[in-house]
């Protein structure tokens, strides 16, 4: 299984807000120490606020950082709500399987499917910014800046 390109970001910059201490980086700064297009980290950092895991604050002093429920949060449940509940496969499509009425492939990734989640289900945020990932992120953020 492939994670978006928008579930990957999410989880990165909810992993970079968790080790930020008193700073709040401007979405700008973390777009830039992740090296993606500042669109594509607005429109993550949006979703995120949304759930309330990051408080995002405008103006002058203002910038992100991740909220208590954001260091909580489980792993398993942002990429849920980032991947959506489809199936793996598209049997339904614009041209449909021949196999769709009896097929037994659909289910098995299906089981597959929540099998990833619910591994990832126990593991917060907190958990994946552990040593030494955390002091990682920190030199990245230094370097990028």
């Amino acid at each position: 299984m492939r994670l978006l390109r928008s579930t990957d970001l999410a989880l990165r910059v909810l992993m970079r807000l968790a080790v930020a201490a008193d700073a709040m980086p401007t979405t700008r700064q973390v777009a830039a120490d992740m090296d993606v297009p500042y669109t594509h980290a607005a429109k993550v950092v949006a979703e995120l606020q949304h759930l309330g895991l990051v408080d995002a604050r405008r103006g002058r002093g203002g910038g992100l950082a991740l909220t208590g429920k954001g260091r909580t949060a489980s792993v398993g449940a942002v990429v849920r709500t980032f991947e959506g509940d489809g199936d793996v496969v598209d049997c339904e499509g614009s041209a449909p399987c021949p196999l769709n009425s009896g097929c037994r492939l659909r289910g098995a990734l299906r089981r597959a499917q929540e099998a990833f989640f619910a591994a990832l289900d126990p593991v917060t945020v907190t958990d994946i910014v552990a040593d030494p990932t955390g002091p990682l992120l920190l030199g990245i953020s230094r370097h990028a800046s």
